[in-house]
């Protein structure tokens, strides 16, 4: 597996230079990433396929998708792509680099541990300020938009809260100067986090029942966790 990563990082490092790797390359792995496990969803919420584990019944028209998905290739396109492409010289002062050897599964382990805490925390209070008056009808609105969400709902937001949700997600490896192979990884998973987050379902298997950090720590779905406990005690009760 190690050699299988070493020659395929040989390949993108002997071909692309650390502007298109850094930049170019985590653009396309996050659109990759967003939207091949966003849109799968979709297909679940026309379809009515595993309906019993769906968080909400309503469900959103054709329409109304087609309307997030414009609206997120208008934003990634024109808001996310140019900022990476403009934040190259952050890349390189935060010290990632590109260049063999690459990290042991061990440093890349902790560190990705850190940045989960680090964003959550981040994410937490940035979010509980977004709630506030002012800037949840001017910015934060947008991404409630819809009041049942699906995967690809999760990056539907204004520019201005896009911004604040890359800083959230940045300001760990910021800190750290990882490697960028361990900035392409945090990113995936940081991408799937959100995405089931917002999926609309809550699956057993679900990597938020498993992973005490996955999709947050700050607790604040105990009150959804709290209801739904309550909801399948009252369900037994009646059979």
């Amino acid at each position: 597996m190690a050699s299988l990563v070493e020659s395929g990082w040989q390949y993108l490092v002997t071909h692309c230079n650390d502007f298109q790797l850094a930049c170019i390359g985590s653009f396309l792995l996050h659109e990759s990433v967003f939207f091949l496990s966003g849109l799968p969803f979709i297909f679940l919420e026309r379809r009515g396929f595993l309906s019993k584990y769906k968080i909400q019944t309503k469900n959103n028209t054709p329409a109304a998708q087609g309307k997030c998905i414009t609206r997120l290739l208008l934003y990634h396109f024109c808001v996310n792509l140019p900022l990476m492409m403009a934040s190259y010289p952050v890349f390189t002062a935060m010290g990632i680099r590109s260049s063999f050897p690459l990290p042991s599964w061990k440093e890349v382990s902790a560190q990705i541990l850190f940045y989960f805490i680090i964003e959550d925390f981040v994410f937490y209070w940035g979010h509980r300020i977004l709630h506030s008056k002012w800037l949840y009808k001017n910015v934060h609105s947008v991404h409630h938009e819809y009041a049942t969400p699906f995967g690809l709902t999760s990056e539907y937001a204004h520019p201005a809260e896009i911004l604040f949700l890359g800083f959230a997600t940045i300001v760990g490896p910021a800190l750290t100067g990882p490697h960028l192979i361990t900035l392409w990884l945090w990113m995936v998973l940081r991408v799937l986090e959100t995405v089931e987050a917002h999926c609309g379902y809550h699956f057993p298997w679900s990597l938020s029942n498993f992973l005490p950090l996955y999709g947050g720590i700050f607790g604040t779905d105990k009150g959804y966790k709290r209801l739904k406990s309550l909801k399948e005690n009252s369900d037994l009760k009646q059979t």
